[in-house]
């Protein structure tokens, strides 16, 4: 990775970096605070909206609780990081600029992609046109004003995964004049170990969700749900929360993407077509022994961080290291005053210790309150971005002989 060059002088080596969320800022916090003082790397920040997303409390915000006003430009100040506001509408490797909002480009050397996934309302019949989704504070409101408004009647939410669990539980908890229905073709908790699964489905119950597992929504329409064999599932509102997908725009610009749109990477998060651009978050493909890495904020954050320690190892000459992570724990909420949390082994698999209860209630708050603490202190301390749980031999690459 070179620095460009004018008249045989070197110039200042831009660092753009698409997404602010949980991965794009951990990139641009460990970035700029570790080239501070440095006049040959600059920062920029490109994202829709100044307002930072708390993707892990909108289930709070889609039953009307109001969520913190955090900044992103009041983050990054005092790293030297520019932000701009504005929609990625292209992104040209060949000349290495970014088009923003259709009459801006701005110029890279090194790109980092930071675009997160979205509820992937397109692969479901009816879904985009009737269906809620929490992709965006501005989505959660929608569905907090359409809930406030009904009086009564029946919810249904599609997807038995966390975000789903965790949304039924709130909207039963905050709004018990409503009849909550959870679908899925897993049923919830599976994932976790007995005890730890069994308590999820209690809680549910308790709250008086409607738990369907087994089942497939094949459409959504606009007084309810049809599934697979012709049931209809009456709603007064639907939302959806299985399965994710990513923007269109990284395989439109010719990087190597997979089956769903992902940027595949080399070890180091380096896209394998185009050595230029890193990728981290939802939008990357990263393998590790174990498995492609699945897009959560324990792994998003330290994929950004490494991100940015091999950019700044390149700009120096040296070879980056390989990114290692491996999974800690399952943080589930289920209500205001209840929760699970499954600790798991680097691959993800549950393991036999979990809390419940109070205990869990405060694990999952500290999780959820976390990011924005971690940056802060990153500022002063860059090197604490670098903690995190590399995975022992579940990640640990055998050297050839």
């Amino acid at each position: 990775m070179s620095t460009r060059h004018t008249a045989g002088a070197a110039t200042t080596h831009h660092v753009v970096i698409l997404g602010a969320g949980y991965a794009g800022l951990s990139a641009a916090v460990q970035l700029a605070a570790r080239g501070t003082g440095r006049e040959d790397v600059r920062v920029t920040v490109v994202d829709a909206q100044e307002r930072f997303t708390e993707r892990l409390r909108l289930h709070m915000a889609a039953t009307g609780q109001r969520l913190a006003e955090l900044s992103i430009p009041d983050l990054l100040e005092g790293t030297g990081a520019r932000f701009v506001r504005g929609w990625v509408t292209a992104v040209d490797t060949d000349a290495r600029t970014v088009r923003i909002d259709d009459d801006r480009e701005l110029p890279y050397d090194t790109l980092v992609y930071a675009l997160g996934g979205v509820a992937d309302t397109a692969a479901l019949p009816g879904a985009e046109e009737h269906a809620y989704t929490l992709d965006t504070t501005g989505d959660a409101k929608a569905l907090a004003d359409r809930l406030a408004r009904l009086g009564g009647g029946t919810v249904v939410v599609g997807g038995t995964g966390l975000t789903g669990v965790e949304a039924a539980a709130e909207i039963a908890e905050r709004h018990p004049e409503l009849s909550v229905v959870l679908l899925g073709r897993q049923h919830p908790g599976t994932a976790m170990n007995p005890k730890a699964g069994a308590y999820l489905r209690s809680a549910l119950q308790r709250l008086g969700v409607e738990v369907r597992g087994g089942v497939e929504v094949v459409k959504v329409l606009p007084d309810g749900v049809e599934l697979a064999g012709g049931e209809h599932v009456a709603a007064d509102a639907v939302l959806w929360t299985s399965g994710t997908r990513v923007s269109l725009l990284a395989a439109t610009a010719g990087l190597t993407v997979d089956e769903r749109g992902r940027i595949v990477t080399d070890a180091t998060l380096r896209s394998v077509s185009h050595s230029e651009v890193y990728a981290v978050g939802d939008a990357a493909a990263i393998r590790q022994r174990y498995g492609v890495l699945h897009g959560t904020c324990q792994g998003g954050m330290p994929s950004g961080v490494h991100a940015a320690l091999a950019i700044l190892r390149a700009l120096k000459g040296r070879r980056p290291k390989p990114f290692r992570f491996g999974s800690y724990h399952t943080p589930v909420s289920l209500g205001r005053h209840d929760a699970v949390v499954q600790f798991t082994r680097p691959d993800d698999s549950p393991r036999r210790f979990c809390l419940t209860g109070r205990i869990a209630v405060r694990y999952k708050e500290t999780v959820t309150a976390s990011p924005w603490r971690t940056w802060g202190r990153m500022k002063k301390m860059p090197s604490s971005g670098a903690l995190w749980p590399r995975g022992g031999g579940f990640t640990r690459i055998r050297e050839a002989r």
